[in-house]
């Protein structure tokens, strides 16, 4: 049963200090996240810096790199072990960006490996930059029906989904989840993909705030700023802190607090 509406949340005057990181690139050498042992070491501290108490490593599987399940499974393990000996706090949590075309390539028991955080029952779906992924809301409910929840991930910063972010509904009513990138939110990635987060958010169709964090330098790794971002300290932690901890712990998902319109800024809508 899920708690009741804002049950568990704190003021919202206190800051975010047990966020969950749902999408990185934190494992060297197997896509375009870190080169080094060292980098991805910077990047857990920069984490930790930030109150960042876990988070999952989701290395791409698609065309241009295609990465076992086997191979993230070590390197977590590694970097976990890298982690202890630097005394560095933030949990490393198993996981996958997984693009569609790679779905059916993959067995059952490969994407369960895969599950986003550790829980099977969920799945992090890459949505494409470019094009409205054909079929997507099949593949949504072909998930759903097999006992798991894909997490969008990032579509705030597709052209189509700027365009037109209601689009979206259709794939959250098939029972998907999405993710937003926290440089989107607050204007690093432009004005476009902000303004496409906070309709999505506006509407209903957001559910949880990551950092997709490449490098120490490039999309840097914390979530404290989203607070700042939407203007909602509650709804903040709820991206940030209840959702995926739900994921995390095999929870019910918990339901959206109550709040005011979101905050605009300088940067505004563009519709």
């Amino acid at each position: 049963m899920c708690k009741a509406e804002g049950e568990g949340l704190r003021e919202p005057d206190t800051f975010l200090e047990q966020m969950i990181d749902l999408h990185a690139h934190i494992l060297p050498g197997v896509d375009d996240g870190p080169r080094s042992w060292g980098e991805a070491l910077d990047i857990l501290r920069r984490m930790a810096a930030d109150d960042v108490t876990a988070v999952a490593a989701t290395p791409h599987v698609r065309h241009d790199y295609r990465t076992r399940a086997g191979t993230m499974e070590r390197l977590v393990e590694e970097l976990r072990r890298r982690a202890a000996d630097e005394q560095i706090a933030t949990e490393v949590l198993p996981g996958g960006e997984i693009s569609l075309s790679e779905l059916d390539r993959l067995d059952r028991d490969e994407l369960r490996r895969f599950g986003l955080g550790g829980n099977p029952s969920f799945l992090l779906l890459e949505f494409p930059y470019d094009g409205w992924p054909l079929g997507l809301e099949e593949v949504v409910a072909r998930l759903v029906g097999g006992g798991v929840t894909p997490v969008v991930a990032h579509p705030e910063r597709s052209a189509e989904v700027q365009a037109t972010p209601g689009r979206l509904r259709a794939v959250v009513e098939a029972g998907a989840v999405v993710q937003l990138t926290a440089a989107s939110l607050d204007g690093r990635l432009g004005r476009g993909s902000r303004a496409a987060g906070l309709e999505l958010l506006d509407g209903g169709l957001a559910h949880l705030v990551a950092s997709d964090a490449h490098s120490p330098q490039v999309r840097e790794s914390g979530l404290s700023g989203v607070a700042a971002a939407v203007g909602d300290p509650l709804l903040a932690q709820w991206l940030v802190e209840s959702v995926p901890a739900a994921i995390v712990t095999a929870s019910p998902l918990p339901p959206r607090p109550p709040g005011r319109p979101l905050k605009r800024g300088r940067l505004g809508l563009l519709r």
